[in-house]
């Protein structure tokens, strides 16, 4: 079975006092609103927590909230934090560490693209998740025209592709997508073009913190990035369903996979 690579993955992380642009904040807050809103009353788990900026969003509205996340510092950072109020597991989405059925809802939120066998990931969480559970999944579009690979990724999947890896593993799918792509002007061509030029040159920085100089020069002003996330930050943007080849207009797609139902006996 593949492993995740031995890598830091802070440095591809959005960690608290980061510089982000506004629409950076507005998709965390809009993935962690989402998330939110399938889990009250629930056992939750997120794979790739990161620092575990939603963490406090979750624990709010949930059961129980586990946080899980493959880099030591990353963690070493929600614990800092969270002291004694949210476990946290060092973890490897492709085998997760816990029993199956453990779990009302799995959440892969900006994390799956990290791993070399999203089947196998995709089977971890059917197997960890109770009937009529679910699985949030959330991911950068690579259909998107000015899309930009983190340099720690091992493959972005299209939404067709997600939506087939879900199902294999016994979910129902629904997809969705957030963010649509700016309209056509100049301004927007030629910013494209340069990033597509720069990412074809690989010219792009490999860190978040190094990032930030051309997000600020291209796309304006950048807010710090917060300890936790919640919805005064930024509004929630709204999602469109759509079909699994609908998703080149807009920069997020969401997958929501769920686990059939225990029969009624």
């Amino acid at each position: 079975m593949p492993s995740v690579r031995s890598a830091d993955f802070s440095t591809v992380t959005e960690v608290p006092g980061l510089a982000v642009t506004r629409e950076n904040l507005a998709m965390a807050v809009s993935r962690y609103s989402y998330a939110a809103s399938l889990t009250e009353g629930a056992d939750v788990l997120e794979v790739g927590c990161g620092q575990g900026q939603g963490l406090g969003w979750l624990v709010r509205r949930s059961r129980r909230v586990v946080g899980g996340d493959y880099t030591p510092a990353l963690l070493a950072g929600a614990r800092h934090h969270y002291g004694a109020r949210v476990p946290l597991v060092r973890l490897d989405g492709q085998a997760l560490p816990f029993r199956s059925g453990s779990f009302d809802v799995v959440l892969l939120l900006e994390a799956i693209y990290y791993l070399p066998d999203t089947e196998r990931c995709a089977r971890e969480c059917r197997r960890v998740l109770r009937p009529g559970g679910v699985v949030l999944v959330c991911t950068t579009n690579p259909a998107r025209a000015d899309f930009n690979p983190s340099p720690l990724s091992t493959g972005y999947v299209t939404a067709d592709a997600l939506a087939a890896t879900l199902e294999a593993a016994g979910f129902d799918v629904e997809l969705s997508a957030a963010f649509p792509c700016a309209r056509a002007s100049a301004r927007t061509a030629a910013v494209t073009f340069v990033k597509r030029l720069a990412v074809g040159l690989g010219l792009i920085p490999r860190t978040m913190r190094n990032k930030a100089l051309l997000k600020r020069i291209f796309l304006g002003p950048l807010v710090p990035y917060p300890l936790e996330l919640d919805a005064t930050l930024a509004p929630a943007a709204p999602l469109s369903p759509i079909g699994a080849d609908e998703a080149s207009g807009f920069k997020v797609i969401y997958a929501l996979g769920r686990c059939p139902a225990a029969p009624i006996s």
